[in-house]
């Protein structure tokens, strides 16, 4: 499903995150940027443990906040790291739209015109896909109408059941105006 907004797409994929063919991906991070397990762990896996390396050099940020690294041996040029929680591996509405928010912000920065994003904090975090899908279309859905930069976002779901929540909420959103 793919959605207009602004200048730029929003696009929904069931599948993983790290074969997708965009400027950056998103990385559900800790605040401490260890990239163990869930969307940390595949990025890592697949791009290799440079990016850890580059992106702990960097850090600790501030849960909420993001910063971006190189993107190892990825198609992708960069990986934004989105600190959707703390070492207690728990994240609320807040952080998951403030992380959501502060990558998109560096996205911009950096000129990235296309990024995928996993569903934040629903993994290890537990956080419901439900509100999750609420708080990051909201989000994406704002800052586009705003960006001359991004022209693409990707929401890249693992499975399913994730991919058929943020496709009723989109198509709800969508429906409505």
């Amino acid at each position: 499903m793919n959605v207009k907004v602004g200048k730029a797409e929003i696009e929904l994929y069931q599948g993983d995150i790290t074969a997708l063919n965009v400027d950056a991906l998103v990385n559900a991070a800790n605040n401490r940027l260890w990239m163990g397990g869930g969307v940390a762990g595949a990025i890592k896996a697949k791009g290799g443990k440079t990016i850890e390396e580059e992106a702990v050099r960097k850090g600790p940020i501030p849960v909420g906040e993001a910063l971006v690294t190189g993107a190892g041996t990825l198609p992708a040029k960069y990986i934004i790291h989105a600190a959707v929680m703390g070492q207690d591996l728990h994240t609320d509405e807040e952080k998951v739209r403030a992380a959501t928010l502060n990558s998109l912000k560096r996205a911009e920065e950096m000129k990235i015109g296309s990024l995928a994003f996993p569903a934040l904090g629903t993994g290890v975090g537990r956080f419901s896909l439900y509100a999750c899908a609420q708080i990051m279309i909201d989000v994406v859905v704002d800052f586009l109408q705003k960006t001359e930069v991004i022209e693409k976002v990707v929401f890249a779901l693992y499975g399913q059941a994730p991919y058929q929540i943020f496709h009723k909420y989109l198509l709800d959103k969508f429906s409505t105006k």
